[in-house]
């Protein structure tokens, strides 16, 4: 049986199980120091398709932020005065597929996790079965290959299943584009220039959203605990300044 797992033609599937359970591993240990893994890649990924979800209006109250100038930062005017904030372009051929895997829908690092025991799984299975008829195995290329085209509905489904039980109240169905002007609090981490930290942000019906903020102000780091407001959309992640406003203040609670 070991001479079988570790054959060569099988390394890319010893590999694939793996790196699952190192992923696995790396997961408990981040959770228990504080580090969300799992957050911070699907705060990299770019947004998916998603069933259209209908939520009350949630436009942030009025408030007034003090910044060292007096100035409100570009973006920020721009929602003040009830400008319509675009993000980045529309969806495309590579952000379709994460929609089909259901990335959005189940943690990025999950679907990861499914798709290379799926790998794995089937890789084995079918090289015991060419096997167990020809008395040889595959090359690994070809025998890769058909692993991979059974990992994929594999994923899906199982992250379907999964989509349905999980708990639904740190949501990503509202587009992130509405998170500018919103309160928020760093949960995670300090923020500086070019390392964000983990912010919470909760919308009108109070689903929890987890994003990745930098300070907006250069120089100035944000510490955890901080409440704060999100300026704008950054590529992955989004800019945010203090908040200074007491009308806002517990408003992410």
């Amino acid at each position: 049986m070991v001479d079988f797992i570790l054959a060569g033609p099988n390394t890319p599937f010893a590999v694939a199980l793996g790196l699952m359970i190192a992923i696995a591993l790396a997961e408990g240990v981040g959770t228990l120091m504080g580090l969300g893994l799992s957050s911070m890649i699907d705060s990299l990924l770019p947004e998916v398709d998603l069933p259209d979800v209908d939520l009350p209006d949630m436009d942030a109250p009025d408030f007034d932020a003090e910044i060292t100038g007096g100035a409100l930062p570009g973006d920020l005017e721009t929602v003040a005065a009830g400008t319509e904030v675009t993000g980045p372009a529309g969806q495309g051929i590579f952000s379709q597929i994460l929609g089909w895997l259901c990335f959005g829908r189940v943690p990025a690092l999950i679907i990861l996790v499914i798709f290379l025991t799926g790998f794995g799984l089937a890789g084995y299975v079918l090289q015991s079965l060419v096997q167990s008829v020809t008395g040889f195995l595959l090359p690994g290329i070809l025998a890769s290959a058909g692993a991979f085209a059974g990992a994929l509905p594999f994923t899906r489904v199982t992250a379907l299943g999964l989509s349905k039980v999980m708990p639904k109240d740190e949501s990503d169905a509202v587009s992130r584009q509405t998170f500018v002007g919103k309160p928020a609090v760093i949960v995670q981490g300090n923020a500086k220039a070019g390392l964000p930290a983990q912010a919470r942000l909760k919308d009108a019906s109070g689903q929890s959203h987890y994003l990745l903020v930098e300070p907006d102000v250069d120089g100035e780091e944000l510490e955890q605990g901080t409440d704060i407001i999100i300026v704008r959309q950054k590529g992955p992640h989004f800019t945010a300044i203090r908040n200074t406003n007491a009308t806002l203040t517990g408003a992410s609670d």
